[in-house]
């Protein structure tokens, strides 16, 4: 298999025709690299869509998946875009998935200066393109890092003197400081899977199946839909496996009306508040989704260049995959660029009702 076909698969979708392909030359489009490939039959060369050489005449032009192909047709490499080296973008997701494995291999946090020479850039430039292919700046990226290190030291039974130092915090400190963003509670109820958190919750039926609230003292922290009431109980008993769970509470009643309410009709809003914990990443993410207006979309590019990270798209979709909130968080709005339906969380056939409801409304 050709080492370069798994980027064109992900790509290639957006220019599947040799007129759409040849529009992409035309504006000498970056965002097409990688798609393709165009061979000029006058000269025996083969270019990225982007190169910046004369633009050849339609007809002595062939369109290539892979540059193994071009190759193989007998074109040899333009010298000016150099097709057959690592793309622009290739190199800076290089340099910056080097990064990430230095910063996860150390248990301090490596200054900018020491991350941008080991990868061959400059501080300036090595921050900029960090922060636009993660989502985070060094810094953060290390402290979520750290925090998993954390979490996953406390759920193997390590005490928490021993986990805050394992995951490179140097004072105990900073480290009940970030305590809350990290686990959401205190880091000893954490390590006890919940121990001392109640959650109250309740199962019910609506309109798209099966549906469980439960919310902390905090507020709504899961809207989950399904087919099963017992599969979803069990997921909220997976994520809180000490937690106290009180169900059919009377008092709670009432929230969970107001929620099957909204979700029969999100255009009425949810006036409850929500318990959302998150990365800073995930948190803005969320935040562009509630700015989604019900009976309106938007592609995960679009979110991602909302946010201010253009080029976060995996990461936004990622995101909206961690989502726990159903409906509150209305993921649901999110599509393809194309304004096909991608995966849903609670399955894409209740994505698809919950446009087509919003859009009728």
């Amino acid at each position: 298999m050709d080492a370069h076909r798994a980027p064109h698969d992900i790509r290639q979708n957006h220019y599947p025709s040799d007129d759409q392909r040849w529009a992409a030359v035309v504006a000498r489009s970056r965002d097409a690299d990688e798609a393709f490939y165009y061979a000029v039959v006058s000269t025996g060369i083969y270019c990225r869509p982007s190169c910046a050489a004369r633009r050849p005449n339609r007809e002595n032009t062939r369109f290539y998946d892979t540059r193994t192909d071009a190759e193989q047709a007998g074109f040899r490499a333009c010298k000016r875009c150099r097709p057959d080296q690592p793309s622009r973008p290739e190199r800076r997701t290089e340099a910056v998935t080097a990064a990430c494995r230095i910063i996860e291999s150390t248990d301090s946090v490596p200054s900018i200066d020491t991350l941008a020479s080991a990868v061959g850039m400059s501080r300036f430039h090595f921050q900029r393109v960090f922060k636009e292919l993660t989502g985070l700046t060094p810094r953060a990226y290390a402290a979520a890092r750290r925090g998993n290190r954390a979490r996953e030291a406390l759920a193997q039974g390590s005490n928490i003197t021993q986990a805050l130092y394992d995951a490179g915090f140097n004072s105990s400190g900073r480290f009940y400081e970030a305590a809350p963003d990290l686990f959401g509670m205190a880091p000893k109820d954490y390590r006890a899977g919940g121990t001392g958190l109640t959650i109250r919750f309740a199962l019910g039926e609506c309109w798209l199946g099966t549906i469980l609230v439960a919310a902390t003292e905090r507020g709504v922290c899961a809207i989950s839909l399904g087919d099963d009431a017992n599969t979803l109980l069990q997921e909220l008993q997976d994520r809180f496996p000490k937690a106290q769970l009180l169900g059919a509470e009377p008092d709670f009643e009432h929230w969970v009306a107001q929620v099957v309410g909204f979700v029969q009709q999100p255009s009425l809003g949810l006036d409850l508040p929500l318990d959302i914990r998150g990365t800073a990443f995930q948190q803005r993410v969320w935040q562009a989704l509630r700015d989604i207006p019900p009976g309106n979309t938007a592609s995960y590019t679009e979110i991602a260049e909302r946010i201010g990270r253009p080029t976060a798209v995996r990461a936004v979709a990622r995101a909206c995959a961690s989502n726990t909130l159903a409906v509150a968080i209305p993921c649901h709005r999110v599509v393809r660029t194309d304004g096909a339906l991608s995966g849903y969380r609670w399955g894409v056939e209740r994505k698809r009702a919950l446009l087509e409801r919003e859009a009728s409304e």
